[in-house]
């Protein structure tokens, strides 16, 4: 779970929490979910800031005498906390390179109000470094409270704001748009290779390999950063990126396998061929599989007659149940299974290790499009199947 933080984190507007309590998640760009197997995780800041720690010193309107504040790693952990107290709370610490710290103020209010449905966690997201910061928020804004005083956190929310007119090539729910997809392109690739050494840059690489669609052209980002940014936790999720994109990366003939379908009779992936072809990987018992379902049967029902079907592998070991979840979701495509739950051959050939996953193949059989989901997929048979 820990790199799908990450990746809620330093894509999007808001990020997933999580504590020892099980802190409810909440993005505002639906990050990644899956069920996993058992065991078996612009300006630039060129160099460390040279002051001793930071300071940090809040003032906040709203929020009653008392009220809880907590400092978070960009992981979602525990590192310090305090009290409101007239208004005011301060942190102290030493950082030993810049990192994204969340603020979160009253942590059992805002889990009681997203549980009741009125709405995500609330909190501040700062990059921070060793200086004096200060803090000023209304509880009703606090998401949009002013900070000021650490170099990295201007620096990246000026890059921030460079992306602001191309927000829609990020959201899951936009329209492609190619001119507007290109340049949000270039402006990343341009930031990245004139700041090089910028803690701020490993954000921008991330930022380039959600639109990129090639991992080899992340890769090159990746290998002119500077050594240092490598070892952060942006840099050492970045290369695990790259790491998973290159098994059965985009232009890949992904390999042919064969299982039975709910009949009993075998069913191979290249019998499939001159189709663009979503191998999908569920289960009946994965709650986010289900939960994706709809928007597989929607994309089905949409393109099905521009040469678009789905290839359901399921990773289930009771028939019944797996057959109920087809009808009671209307997945009216071919489905196969061996029935071995997590040791599904087809699973352990393409390394599977958690589900929902997918592959997109064009009609030869290569790969065209990895974890593709609600709109995201949506947007990506649309430019193929025009």
């Amino acid at each position: 779970m820990m790199k799908r933080i990450f990746l809620s984190l330093f894509l999007f507007a808001a990020v997933s929490i999580v504590s020892e309590n099980s802190f409810a998640q909440t993005t505002k760009a639906k990050a990644k979910t899956t069920t996993k197997a058992p065991a078996k995780t612009v300006a630039a800041v060129t160099t460390a800031p040279s002051a001793a720690e930071f300071n940090i010193n809040g003032t906040l309107t709203g929020y009653n005498e008392g009220a809880t504040v907590e400092l978070l790693s960009g992981q979602g952990q525990p590192e310090q906390n305090t009290v409101l107290k007239n208004g005011q709370f301060s942190f102290k610490g030493k950082m030993a390179t810049p990192d994204f710290k969340i603020i979160l103020i009253n942590r059992m209010e805002e889990t009681q109000k997203q549980q009741q449905g009125q709405g995500p966690v609330r909190f501040m997201t700062l990059f921070l470094d060793n200086s004096n910061v200060t803090i000023t928020g209304d509880k009703a804004t606090i998401d949009k409270s002013k900070i000021i005083g650490s170099a990295s956190h201007t620096a990246f929310e000026q890059f921030n704001n460079s992306l602001e007119p191309y927000q829609a090539v990020f959201a899951q729910d936009g329209e492609y748009d190619e001119a507007m997809h290109a340049k949000a392109m270039k402006l990343i690739h341009d930031f990245v290779t004139t700041h090089k050494d910028s803690y701020i840059t490993p954000l921008a690489v991330i930022r380039y390999n959600q639109i990129a669609e090639d991992v080899l052209k992340t890769e090159e980002l990746y290998n002119i950063l500077d050594p240092k940014l490598k070892t952060t936790g942006m840099g050492q999720y970045i290369a695990q990126q790259i790491a998973e994109g290159k098994v059965n990366g985009n232009g890949t003939l992904l390999a042919d396998f064969a299982q039975a379908d709910t009949s009993g009779r075998s069913v191979s992936l290249s019998s499939l061929r001159g189709n663009y072809v979503l191998v999908d990987f569920w289960a009946s018992w994965c709650g986010p599989c289900r939960q994706e379902n709809p928007n597989l049967v929607a994309a089905f029902n949409k393109y099905k007659g521009k040469k678009f079907t789905v290839l359901g592998v399921s990773l289930d070991k009771a028939k019944e149940a797996w057959i109920d979840a087809i009808h009671m979701d209307g997945l009216t495509w071919t489905h196969i299974s061996d029935l071995q739950g997590w040791q599904n051959s087809v699973a352990q050939q393409f390394q599977i290790f958690n589900i929902p996953q997918n592959f997109l193949l064009d009609p030869n059989g290569k790969v065209i499009g990895k974890n593709l989901r609600g709109p995201a997929l949506e947007r990506k048979l649309a430019r193929v199947l025009k």
